[in-house]
């Protein structure tokens, strides 16, 4: 991800619904939800989110995918992943004693086996 995706990427997260539904989506990854089911769950007017997923979409967050009648909407792990190295790329001038605290707390809540375990 380069400066201007970047940007674009942060812009999107920096509303208060669509960080919601951002984090919404992530917890369901695995599926995605339905752009219906992410309104009614964050109670929000679907036009309303209707909006809020094309800025997700259009910043490499989310991706859609017709399925039948609906759109599901998930997560975009690659999206966050190139955002997040954009950011931490230079992390502390090269000290890596400086960066080892934030990098612990990125590290995920389940180690890859569970992850593969589960799919």
């Amino acid at each position: 991800m380069d400066k201007e995706q970047t940007i674009l990427a942060l812009a999107a997260l920096a509303q208060s619904t669509r960080l919601d539904v951002f984090r919404l989506l992530v917890a369901h990854e695995q599926k995605g939800l339905p752009a219906g089911d992410v309104a009614r769950a964050l109670v929000v007017p679907h036009n309303t989110m209707s909006a809020h997923l094309a800025v997700l979409t259009r910043a490499g967050l989310v991706q859609a995918k017709r399925s039948g009648r609906s759109i599901v909407y998930r997560a975009d792990l690659a999206g966050l992943r190139g955002m997040m190295t954009f950011l931490l790329k230079d992390c502390c001038g090269g000290r890596p004693e400086i960066c080892a605290p934030l990098i612990a707390d990125l590290s995920p809540c389940c180690t890859p086996s569970e992850i593969q375990e589960s799919a």
